[in-house]
C-alpha cells in the first residue's frame, strides 16, 4: 500500500472513531419529539406556519439565515486569541426569595434567559437552563461559567414556566424533566409542547400559543401573551422551523414586564408597546451577537433600538455571561450596552448572578394615557381583570372595551431600586 493511501486510510479510521464516539456521547431524549396529530392541525390555524412546506416562518421577508460575512472571516474570529469565557470566577448573591416582592414585582436573574419572575402574585419562571451543557451531548457543547445561582431543588413554587424556543440554551430537557410535576402550566410557542410531552410533563399542563395570543396564569388573574419575535428553531439537523418562537408580555393589574426570548430587531416592537405596553421592565437579548446572524440577535445596539420602540424603559440585560455561544469576548455585550445606554438616557440594570431588580416609586407622579383597547387579548374563559382586552380576541373571545376613546391611568413613575453594579469590570 502506497503511502497516501495508508494516510487516507488512517484518516478515515480516526475520523470514524471519533464519529462514533460522537454519537455515543449523544442523549438521545434530548433531541426531543416532533409535532404531530391534534398539534399539528393546531399548528395550521396559524398565518405564520406554511403547511405545504411544514415550517414556520418570521413575519420580515428581510430574514434569512445567510452569513452576512465570509467564511474565512467568520473562522479567524473563531480561532482568535478573544476572552469568550472569564478567567475569573463570576460574582453572584444567593437569592432572597422568603421575603415579599416589594410592591408586587420582583425579577431575579439565574443565568442567560433564566428569570424568576414575581409579578402581582404570579411567579413565572422563563426558559429555565439548569444543565452543565447547552447541548444534547453529555460531554460536548457550550459549558457554563459558573453553576446557577440556586439550585434547583430550593426554586420556590412556580406557577408557570414559559419557554421562549427549543434551542438547547432555553430549553432544557434535564431542567424540565426535574419540573415536569412541580409546575402547573407550561406556555410555549406552537408545537414546543412535543417536546414537553415526551419529557413527561402531562397533556393538560400544556399551552400553546401563537403570535398575540394570550390567557390567565392559573387563578392568578395575570395574563402571558405570546408576541412576535424574529428567530428560528431546531434541536436536530432536520427540524429547523418546524416548531414557533416567540417572545412574551406578562401584565398584571399594576405591573408589566416583557420578555424577549432569542429575537433579532424587528418592526414589531412598536406594535407591541402600543398593545400592552407601557412596561415596568424589558429583559432583552444581548449576547451571542456577530455580523453574520444579526437578523435573528439584536446583541447591544439592537437591544437598544428595541428598548427605545418598548417605550424606554429599565433594560434587563440578559443572554450574555453563562454560556459562549459567539466570538466576541464574554464582557463585549455588557460594556457595548452600558456605555451606548448611558448615551441614549436607558436606565441599565446589572444584577450580579442570583440577583433581583425590584422597584421604587418616583417622587413625581404623571398620568399615563392608554389607548382603547391597548391591552393583552383574553383566552377562552379568562376574566378580565384590570387589564382590558385588546381587539386581537384569542380563541373567539369577545374583547372588553373601553368605554372612552382613551383611559387615563393615574400611575406613578417606577425606576429600579438598586443602582447598576458594574460587577464584571475587574474580571478578567
Amino acid at each position: 500500500m502506497s503511502r497516501t493511501r495508508r494516510f487516507l486510510a488512517l484518516t478515515g479510521l480516526l475520523l470514524g472513531v471519533t464519529a462514533l464516539g460522537v454519537l455515543a456521547d449523544l442523549d438521545a431524549p434530548a433531541l426531543g419529539a416532533t409535532p404531530d396529530g391534534a398539534r399539528i392541525t393546531q399548528m395550521q390555524t396559524s398565518p405564520h406556519y406554511d403547511a405545504e412546506s411544514g415550517i414556520f416562518r418570521n413575519a420580515s421577508p428581510a430574514f434569512g439565515m445567510g452569513m452576512s460575512g465570509s467564511g474565512g472571516t467568520l473562522l479567524r474570529e473563531y480561532l482568535a486569541d478573544t476572552p469568550r469565557r472569564p478567567t475569573d470566577a463570576l460574582p453572584e448573591v444567593a437569592p432572597d426569595l422568603t421575603a415579599p416582592a416589594p410592591d408586587g414585582f420582583r425579577v431575579t436573574w439565574l443565568g442567560h434567559s433564566t428569570l424568576l419572575v414575581e409579578l402581582d402574585g404570579a411567579t413565572i419562571l422563563t426558559d429555565p437552563q439548569w444543565s452543565e451543557r447547552a447541548s444534547p451531548f453529555r460531554h460536548l457543547g457550550p459549558r457554563r461559567f459558573s453553576p446557577p445561582p440556586l439550585p434547583l431543588a430550593d426554586l420556590p413554587r412556580v406557577d408557570a414556566v414559559v419557554i421562549s424556543h427549543d434551542h438547547y440554551d432555553h430549553l432544557d430537557r434535564a431542567t424540565v424533566v426535574a419540573l415536569a410535576e412541580r409546575v402547573p402550566q407550561w406556555i410555549v410557542p406552537l408545537g414546543v409542547g412535543a417536546h414537553l410531552a415526551k419529557w413527561g410533563v402531562p397533556t393538560e399542563r400544556i399551552v400553546e400559543r401563537d403570535w398575540w395570543e394570550g390567557g390567565t396564569i392559573g387563578t392568578t388573574g395575570v395574563m402571558l401573551t405570546a408576541v412576535p419575535a424574529q428567530h428560528f428553531s431546531g434541536r436536530g439537523l432536520t427540524d429547523r422551523f418546524a416548531t414557533f418562537w416567540a417572545s412574551w408580555v406578562v401584565t398584571g393589574p399594576r405591573h408589566r414586564f416583557f420578555f424577549s426570548g432569542d429575537t433579532g430587531y424587528h418592526a414589531d416592537f412598536v406594535t407591541i408597546a402600543e398593545k400592552l405596553g407601557p412596561f415596568d421592565l424589558v429583559a432583552l437579548e444581548v449576547g451571542a451577537w456577530n455580523a453574520a446572524w444579526e437578523s435573528v440577535h439584536m446583541g447591544p445596539e439592537g437591544a437598544l433600538r428595541a428598548a427605545e420602540d418598548l417605550g424606554g424603559a429599565p433594560v434587563l440585560p440578559i443572554h450574555w455571561a453563562t454560556f459562549d455561544l459567539a466570538t466576541h469576548a464574554w464582557k463585549w455585550p455588557i460594556e457595548e450596552l452600558t456605555a451606548r445606554g448611558a448615551e441614549r438616557g436607558l436606565t441599565i440594570v446589572t444584577p450580579r448572578l442570583g440577583g433581583s431588580v425590584t422597584m421604587e416609586d418616583v417622587i413625581a407622579v404623571e398620568p399615563i394615557v392608554v389607548s382603547a383597547g391597548a391591552t393583552p387579548p383574553l383566552a377562552e374563559g379568562a376574566t378580565a381583570t384590570s387589564a382590558v382586552a385588546s381587539e386581537a380576541a384569542v380563541d373567539g373571545a369577545t374583547p372588553a372595551k373601553a368605554t372612552q376613546a382613551t383611559d387615563v391611568v393615574p400611575r406613578a413613575r417606577l425606576r429600579p431600586r438598586d443602582p447598576s453594579d458594574r460587577w464584571w469590570e475587574p474580571l478578567r
